[in-house]
Parts: C-alpha cells; sequence; structure tokens
C-alpha cells in the first residue's frame, strides 16, 4: 500500500501546532497534526478540575499578553481578551498593609505606596516601567517578523541605557537602582522568575530574558484575560485549522521522524507511515531529541508548583482599606518581597523547598465569570490560581511524588494563609463527597500530562527575541528561529526562538519558514 504524503506534518496538537496548521492549511497546503493526548489544545485548554461543581478553570496557562493582534485578524479567532484594571496587590508579610498598583487611578496607587512608607519609590517605578515601555513599544513590532539582529534592536530602542540595563546587565543591578522598599523591589523581580529558576544577579541572564517577555506584549505588558477560559483559544485556533482543511488526529503517538518520513500508532495500536516534504516540531526540543536518540544539550528545567482552588467567596484581607475583589483583581503577591525571592532561591539551590513558598495568585472569574455555572456566580463563588515561584524541578530528583505533592500543596496553602485574615480552607468548596476542591500540579505532574521535560512551560531556557550580529541566518529556518539540530525538521512550539508563552508565535514562525523556503525567496 503506496504511504499517503503531505505537504506538512505537524507533531503536537498545542496552540502552536495548531496555529502552524491553521496558517499552513489555508495557504493551501495539505497538513496532517498529530497529537499524542486525546484532546487538543495543550497547555492551553479549560477543564471540569473537580468534577459536578460547575466550574471551568484554565487548568495550565490561564493568560494573555504575548499572542499579536496580527494572528488574531489573520485567522480570524472569535476570541475576546478582557483588561484588569489592577496590576497588582502585594501583602507586607507580617503586617495589615499592602501596595496596590491601580491602572485606572495613579493618584490611589501612589496613595499606597505612601501607607507602605515606600512613597520616594514612586518616581523610580514610575522611571522604571516608563523605560520597559519604551522598550516594549519598540521590540514587540519585531515578534511577527524574521529574527532581528541585537544591532537593529539596539537602533530600535534609540536609547543605549534602555538595552544595557535590560539587555546586557543583571536585572537586580536596575531594580536596586530604580527603587529602595524591598516589597517594591520583589514585585518588578516576580515577571523575571515565571518558570525560570534564577537570581536576579544571576549572570546568564536568563531572569531579564523573562522579565523582558513579560513586559513586551501588545507593546504594553498587559496580560488579559481570555473570556471562556484558556480553552476559548486553544478552540478558536483549531476552528481556524479545520476550516482551512487541516487534518488533525489524537491519540496519535509518533515513533519516529526521519527522511521525511513520520510514523506514528494509535490509540488502539495501529502503526501507520506518512511522508512529509516538511516536518513541523510542536513540541518539546528535549523530546524530539530522545526521540533522535541523542542527548538533550541542556536540562529542560521549570520552577512552579500550580494550585488551583474553587472558593465559597474571595477571602478576607489583613488589609480593611483594600476591597477583596480589588486584591484579587489582578495578579495577588504572596510573600514576593525581594529579599523573600533571593532567599528562596538559596534555599532551593540546597535542596530545600523554601519556606513560606513565594507564590502568586489569579482569579479568574472576577474578570469573567462565564467559567462558573450560573448557580456558582449567584452563590458568590470565585477560582483562585497559585502559581508558586522558586521551586525548581531538580527538588523532585528521587522523591516520592504522591508525598511530595502534598507537601508542596500544605506548603503553597499556608505561604497564601500566612497573608490573609483568615485560613484559606475555610473559603476552600468541597465536592459531593467531602473532598476540598484543591487541584495540586508539580512540575513532574506537567511532564506526565503534557510531555513537558521536567515541567518546563516554556520548553527549555528562554532565548533573547533576537538573533546575534555574528549568528549566520543563512536559510528560512535560521531567520525565523525555527531551525532544529536535525535536517528537514523546522521547531514550531515554544522551544522555538520567541517561542515561549500563550502567543502562537512558535507556529507562526514554522509556518512562514515553510511559506519563504517554498516560494524560494525571504520574506
Amino acid at each position: 500500500m503506496p504511504q499517503q504524503t503531505y505537504d506538512v506534518v505537524i507533531v503536537g496538537g498545542g496552540h502552536n501546532g495548531l496555529t502552524a496548521a491553521a496558517y499552513l492549511s489555508r495557504a493551501g497546503l495539505s497538513v496532517l497534526l498529530l497529537e499524542r493526548s486525546d484532546h487538543l489544545g495543550g497547555a492551553s485548554v479549560s477543564a471540569e478540575a473537580f468534577p459536578g461543581m460547575g466550574a471551568r478553570l484554565s487548568r495550565y496557562s490561564y493568560l494573555v499578553s504575548l499572542l499579536p493582534r496580527q494572528i488574531i485578524d489573520d485567522l480570524d479567532l472569535r476570541i475576546t481578551l478582557l483588561r484588569r484594571r489592577y496590576s497588582s496587590y502585594t501583602p507586607q508579610p507580617g503586617t495589615d498593609r499592602g501596595l496596590l498598583i491601580d491602572h485606572g487611578d495613579p493618584l490611589a496607587t501612589r496613595a499606597s505606596f505612601e501607607a507602605l512608607g515606600a512613597g520616594d519609590d514612586v518616581e523610580g517605578w514610575d522611571r522604571l516601567y516608563a523605560r520597559t515601555s519604551h522598550l516594549a513599544q519598540a521590540l514587540w513590532p519585531t515578534v511577527t517578523g524574521p529574527l532581528p539582529l541585537r544591532s537593529d534592536v539596539a537602533a530600535l530602542v534609540g536609547d543605549p541605557s534602555i538595552t544595557r540595563d535590560f539587555l546586557e546587565r543583571p536585572l537586580g543591578e536596575v531594580i536596586e537602582s530604580s527603587v529602595t522598599d524591598d516589597l517594591v523591589r520583589g514585585v518588578v523581580l516576580t515577571d523575571g522568575l515565571i518558570s525560570t529558576y534564577a537570581s536576579a544577579h544571576d549572570e546568564d541572564l536568563q531572569q531579564n530574558i523573562c522579565f523582558l517577555y513579560h513586559v513586551i506584549g501588545g507593546g504594553t505588558g498587559d496580560w488579559d484575560v481570555p473570556v471562556g477560559g484558556m480553552g476559548a483559544v486553544s478552540g478558536a485556533l483549531e476552528g481556524a485549522a479545520r476550516r482551512g482543511g487541516a487534518e488533525l488526529r489524537t491519540d496519535a503517538e509518533v515513533l519516529s521522524v526521519g527522511d521525511g518520513t513520520v510514523a506514528w500508532r494509535s490509540a488502539a495500536g495501529d502503526e501507520s507511515r506518512v511522508v512529509a516534504r516538511h516536518v513541523l516540531w510542536a513540541a518539546a526540543p528535549a523530546v524530539l531529541d530522545q526521540l533522535m536518540g541523542a542527548e538533550p544539550a541542556e536540562r529542560a528545567e521549570g520552577a512552579q508548583v500550580k494550585v488551583n482552588l474553587l472558593l465559597s467567596r474571595l477571602p478576607r484581607l489583613r488589609d480593611a482599606a483594600v476591597p477583596s475583589a480589588a486584591a484579587f483583581g489582578g495578579t495577588f503577591h504572596i510573600n514576593e518581597t525581594y529579599t523573600q525571592l533571593e532567599s528562596a532561591y538559596r534555599t532551593a539551590l540546597s535542596g530545600a523547598l523554601p519556606q513560606p513558598v513565594p507564590a502568586e495568585i489569579y482569579c479568574h472569574s472576577i474578570t469573567d465569570p462565564s467559567i462558573l455555572s450560573p448557580g456558582l456566580q449567584q452563590s458568590g463563588a470565585h477560582t483562585l490560581t497559585v502559581f508558586a515561584l522558586q521551586t525548581p524541578d531538580r527538588l523532585l530528583d528521587g522523591a516520592d511524588l504522591d508525598a511530595a505533592r502534598t507537601t508542596y500543596e500544605r506548603s503553597v496553602l499556608d505561604s497564601l494563609s500566612s497573608v490573609l485574615a483568615e485560613p484559606i480552607e475555610d473559603v476552600v468548596l468541597r465536592t459531593p463527597d467531602g473532598r476540598p476542591c484543591i487541584e495540586t500540579k508539580t512540575t513532574r505532574d506537567l511532564q506526565d500530562a503534557l510531555t513537558m521535560p521536567g515541567g518546563n512551560i516554556f520548553h527549555g531556557p528562554l532565548s533573547w527575541p533576537f538573533a546575534e550580529d555574528d549568528e549566520a541566518l543563512d536559510d528560512a529556518s535560521a531567520r525565523w528561529g525555527v531551525r532544529s539540530a536535525y535536517d528537514g525538521v523546522l521547531l514550531a512550539g515554544a522551544g522555538s526562538r520567541r517561542g515561549g508563552g500563550v502567543s502562537g508565535l512558535g507556529g507562526y514562525h514554522a509556518a512562514r519558514a515553510v511559506l519563504e523556503a517554498r516560494s524560494g525567496h525571504a520574506g
């Protein structure tokens, strides 16, 4: 029986793979997408984490900042993203005060700084974020084009002090020279530590790269709420791919890739082999290495614990001056002062779980209650997602994973309760059989569920969104940042250059590279 031939085979059905499938099928190419699990969407899914309770949570990824308007418009994605008024609220540990950053009321933000005793930092804070805004406006338009060179970026920014401070010096130096209060410094540093185990002063600048991606999205750095949850985003991308004519297969485990041939096995055990002119790898590069029998170049290590909760109501704050809806309406920081974050890094480096665990909270249901059933909405229920920092995957090496998950969950809940006026357990709903509505995902859980080595949500260390001046950008795969270590295979996921986060950029760049190669000229 002759082998079936496709123009493109895409391995991985997360949002990046779906983006590539949509672009390439709409360009008239025959596309087969193969996804190992029984559903599409990867980490960008909504799920009823607590069956029968009536809440669909964004189980893994949860906010959108890096998805370009161009992709939304090109693919006619019918998604709604809502802007949050409040940026963040950070309780000062051990006190009844906190810092509320209110985008809608700069005077209220200034008053919050002053009440904290950090009034002298307002000007430094404003100046710091004016500089990141300048950087974002220069860099953001480049993400939908081929990789710019470092010198191109410097020219676009036009201010050598900004490129030096954010692209060349450890982030800790610019933070410490901009603001003085320990809590204010911590609020800034958190954006450099999302799933990135680092110190503010690490010389490899991974914290700078992570920070950069957190402040450039949309040219503003705003992180928006997808109405209906993250599943609405992946669902819209799936619809665009299907409308283009892409063939999307789930329960398809890829067995081998090479010489333009992809072999895969269905859930029923049937093995198939197809020929492809182009192979796009929209899964983690380390998994591709394993498939090819090669050792990954470096460990793909995540550094987070995620805890999803369903609450009967928002918990009470120690700070009576701040409404709970405001505090939880943005990002709620827990034990994330600058000193605490640096101490947590050192504790984890010694092989122990930090205490208290630094973490931050996101409440989807305040901005978008549609993820809750009418009954839950009427009752005042809310969802919370807690994302812990400085908990690298290495801490789980050789551990009993069930026991470790229990320990991590207890530590995260205790850290949260320590900045509230009541234990968080007092407002956690229970399922009909009496179990608390708490779901904890460690890096190993993400590795097992999503085939993300080390639970790294970026599929590996983040890279700068530009090329060095001496790099050889000699073909389409290099120009678009999707070159893999293997001939005939392009990276199309979070592990490509500029691919981290829910952006679709990994798939978009791979699709552009394919179309450029087929047309025979740069574009």
